[in-house]
């Protein structure tokens, strides 16, 4: 008996020494990491609801740079804001490209922004950044949807009569309806129901990739795409949202006029006019239909939970609502008038309340994962070909080096002594590098907040 289990223990380890061996390319110094399994890698030492809790935790053991493998795939893991200023900015082009989601690529089929890389990448890039500028990023015309939509919000809360609510689509329908005016050129009432299906979709879709299920779909796709389940469900569901934009692009071809586009589907459908005949072109009607679901679902979500965890802070802070951040407000702003943009260099502390909400959330907390498309030299080691990288946001923004207080929250890391806001290179909730402007493209999200006339007294269902 001790003969048979010690010869089942050696081939057990000689298994794990071929694995390990394998998996290592033969003269490259990979970063070190924990120990990972055939198969299924360090799937089962890992904290599956925050697995940058596990990675926090081992890069005290093996460094800020580490390679971690989730099921087959192996990962290297970057820890702490130098270590991740040094790859997404110093070496931007070698740590730019974006990683396989295959979910993702399963809902849109590789087109788009989001997932795309290389020319494709490079041009819907280029063409969705000027025109988004274009078309109120930072202009009167932006600035016009939000006060209105602020409006609406405003109204849609005092109906409530101060009673509890849960704010989800409350603010979900207001921020949503900035893009769609952005992207289709219309809002949409607060009571439309294919709206709100459209809405209930999307807060579905975010809940279920960040489920233990939606990550299995990305760690074995091709397992999962023969298993029944809810990933089915939520493939069928996004098929809703296809047809709505599809729809909303016949409406917009025949009525569209070139010599005047109105909205981003506009401009989009005027370029592939004029590529008509190029075989080669990304402008047409899949990038169209996935780039429109990327800007719909990246500007609804990330903003109005945004907005939702500032109404708690505040909610939990009484003191910084009322006592800086109110009155701050009503001397700058008074109550008989919206916002403008130009109020913003006046209204330091509430800039600060604003950066310290998104610092504190920590919405992505392991980012975008980028991608390595060719062998990678970094800080001594080598990241091969074909590795998914995590630069993690989570490690940045709550770097003991780069905040006083990094665990609380506290809008005293964006003042300085005079009262004046200010910058700190390490807040980058979002991303860094030449992929950040891509993910911010909802700005000034203070308004939806600062327009609130009288104390904040919603609160989230619990």
């Amino acid at each position: 008996m001790e003969l048979s289990s010690s010869l089942v223990l050696v081939l057990v380890l000689a298994v794990l020494v071929l694995f390990r061996w394998k998996r290592k390319p033969s003269g490259r110094s990979l970063p070190p990491g924990p120990l990972a399994l055939p198969l299924i890698g360090n799937l089962p030492i890992i904290d599956k609801s925050a697995p940058f809790k596990s990675f926090m935790k081992w890069s005290k053991t093996y460094g800020p740079v580490m390679t971690v493998y989730l099921g087959p795939q192996r990962m290297v893991v970057l820890v702490g804001y130098d270590i991740v200023k040094e790859a997404l900015v110093d070496q931007a082009d070698d740590f730019a490209p974006r990683a396989p989601i295959p979910f993702l690529n399963r809902v849109v089929k590789g087109y788009g922004l989001i997932v795309s890389n290389g020319e494709r990448w490079r041009q819907l890039r280029r063409f969705t950044l000027t025109t988004l500028r274009d078309f109120g990023m930072g202009r009167k015309r932006m600035e016009q949807w939000i006060q209105e939509e602020s409006e609406h919000l405003l109204k849609s809360f005092e109906e409530t009569r101060s009673k509890p609510v849960d704010p989800v689509f409350f603010l979900s329908r207001a921020v949503s309806n900035v893009i769609c005016s952005l992207v289709f050129g219309q809002r949409f009432d607060y009571d439309d129901k294919s709206f709100l299906h459209l809405l209930q979709i999307l807060s579905r879709l975010v809940r279920f990739i960040s489920s233990p299920w939606g990550q299995l779909c990305n760690i074995f796709p091709r397992l999962m795409e023969l298993l029944p389940g809810s990933h089915n469900t939520i493939l069928r569901e996004i098929d809703d949202i296809g047809s709505f934009i599809m729809n909303k692009v016949k409406e917009h071809e025949q009525n569209l006029d070139f010599n005047d586009p109105k909205d981003f589907i506009d401009c989009f459908l005027n370029r592939l006019n004029q590529e008509k005949d190029n075989h080669d072109t990304e402008f047409h009607k899949n990038n169209l239909t996935a780039t429109v679901l990327n800007l719909f679902v990246a500007g609804t979500e990330t903003t109005s939970t945004t907005l939702r965890y500032a109404l708690m802070l505040l909610i939990k802070h009484p003191h910084i609502q009322v006592g800086q951040m109110q009155k701050e407000i009503d001397r700058v702003i008074g109550r008989n008038r919206v916002p403008t943009m130009e109020d913003r260099k006046s209204l330091p502390f509430t800039d600060a309340v604003i950066h310290e909400v998104q610092r504190f959330l920590d919405i992505v907390p392991l980012n975008v994962p980028h991608y390595a498309m060719k062998d990678i030299t970094f800080r001594g080691y080598v990241i091969p070909k074909d590795t998914v990288i995590i630069p993690m946001l989570h490690s940045v923004l709550r770097d003991e080096v780069q905040w006083e207080t990094p665990w609380t929250f506290n809008p005293e890391h964006f003042l300085d002594a005079n009262g004046n806001f200010k910058k700190n290179p390490a807040f980058i909730p979002f991303s860094a590098g030449k992929l950040w402007t891509v993910y911010n493209l909802t700005p000034n999200k203070s308004f939806k907040v600062v327009n609130l006339k009288n104390k904040i007294t919603y609160c989230e269902k619990s």
